[in-house]
This record gives C-alpha cells, structure tokens and sequence, in this order.
C-alpha cells in the first residue's frame, strides 16, 4: 500500500491533466472545435463511442465528423434527406446507422428548443419519461420531478434521450443510466470535461448547472482494477453504487 495516497494522486493528476494528454485521448474530438453546440455534440459522441482502442475511437470520431461536413451542429439542424444518406455506412463496434440516425434525430429535437445540451440534464421542467426499458411492445410513462443530483439527472437525460416517438430498441443500450445500476463511465466522463473548470487546457467547464463538487469518476474495468489495488474499492460488484 502506498503511504501517501494523495501525494500519489496528485502526482498523477499532473502527469495526465495537461495539453500534451489530450492528442491521443478521445477528449481531443471535441477540442477540434470552438462552438459550443459543436463542443456538447462531438463531446457526447466521442465518449459514447469511447469503447475500443483509442486510436480507432478518434479515427471514427473523424469520420462522423467528415460525413457532418466539419459542421456537427449545422448538420444536425439544416440537414435533408439526402444529407442523411451519407451517415448510413456509419459504424463502430455495436453502433451502427440505426443509432447514428436517432442520436442526429434527437440532436435536431434538442437544440430546436434549447440552446445547450445541459438542459437535457439539468431539465427546466417535469417531464415525461420511460418507467420501464424491459417492455418492448408499448411503453408505460409517468412524471419525474427535478433533482439536482448527478445520479437522477443521469437517470431523467436516459429518459428524455429515449422519449422521442419511435425511437430504436436497439439504441437503448448505448446510453446507461443508475436505475439500471450501470456504473456510467461514458456519461460521467462526458460530464467531466463539459462541468469541470479546469486551468489546465484539458475540460472544458462551459456547463454551469451541475455543480463540479456533484461530479462521479467515471470507473470502467482499468480504474476499477486500480482503485482495488489501492483499497479505494472493497465492495464486490461494480455498479453505480460502488
């Protein structure tokens, strides 16, 4: 066991909070851009997609953004039907056109009626959302109420992802949230560099309603691996409760 555990973690936040991590890490998508819309659009893909090696993660990143036109949030609200077509060969592990479609789809909803994407977290409003994901035929809805904490704005942003008529069953399981007892390590991440002020170049910190205090480390297997051998985790499963 290491003596100083925080002088450890301090160290490596040094190493790997700063410009030169960022190249080779699939935070480097959105940091193509400048325009916030584009920023949240290509933030949130690129850590849904962020599953896989890195390299491919970035590669593929590109190439959505290559069929957007370099233009994510232009595409998503001034595209046609045409424009659409180009997205079809779009793929990357169990991602494929379907889920390509409904992300662009749901993008155009949003941002016809709020200017951010952390409103979809943050929602001004009850509103509707999907009590039960184990149903495939017909769907049960009911109100949820605002809260601030990051585990039921993860949970009501599922829902509201998900509440769009016809929406695909299959694109279910590309956004996780609490109540299924996922650990949501993409949702998290994206949180992360969209909240956190950061002085080192790395986050962006451009969201303001979600406090950076609230924020979950996201935790896949290799964190998850790391935080046992420093006895950071003691619990047996590895779920959002962990």
């Amino acid at each position: 066991m290491i003596d100083n555990l925080k002088a450890f973690l301090d160290s490596k936040v040094a190493q790997y909070n700063q410009p030169g991590f960022i190249t080779n890490d699939p935070i480097c998508i959105p940091h193509l851009f400048t325009k916030k819309q584009d920023i949240e659009i290509m933030g949130f893909w690129a850590a849904t997609l962020a599953w896989g090696q890195r390299v491919t993660i970035i590669n593929k990143c590109r190439e959505l953004i290559a069929l957007m036109d370099g233009a994510p949030h232009d595409f998503v609200m001034n595209h046609g039907d045409i424009d659409l077509k180009k997205l079809l060969s779009f793929k990357h592990r169990t991602f494929n056109d379907i889920d390509t479609l409904y992300f662009i789809h749901f993008f155009r909803h949003h941002y016809s009626n709020h200017n951010s994407l952390e409103d979809a977290f943050v929602p001004s409003k009850d509103h509707t959302v999907i009590l039960s994901d184990s149903e495939e035929s017909g769907r049960r809805t009911s109100i949820v109420p605002i809260s601030e904490s990051v585990e039921n704005s993860l949970n009501q942003f599922r829902s509201y992802f998900l509440s769009l008529p016809d929406f695909p069953y299959r694109t279910k399981k590309h956004v996780s949230s609490p109540s299924q007892k996922s650990t949501c390590k993409r949702l998290n991440m994206f949180l992360r560099w969209m909240v956190r002020k950061d002085d080192c170049g790395v986050d962006f910190g451009i969201w303001n309603k979600i406090k950076p205090a609230d924020l979950i480390m996201p935790c896949d297997l290799h964190v998850d691996r790391v935080a046992r051998k420093l006895n950071l985790i003691s619990r047996k499963q590895t779920d959002w409760q962990t």
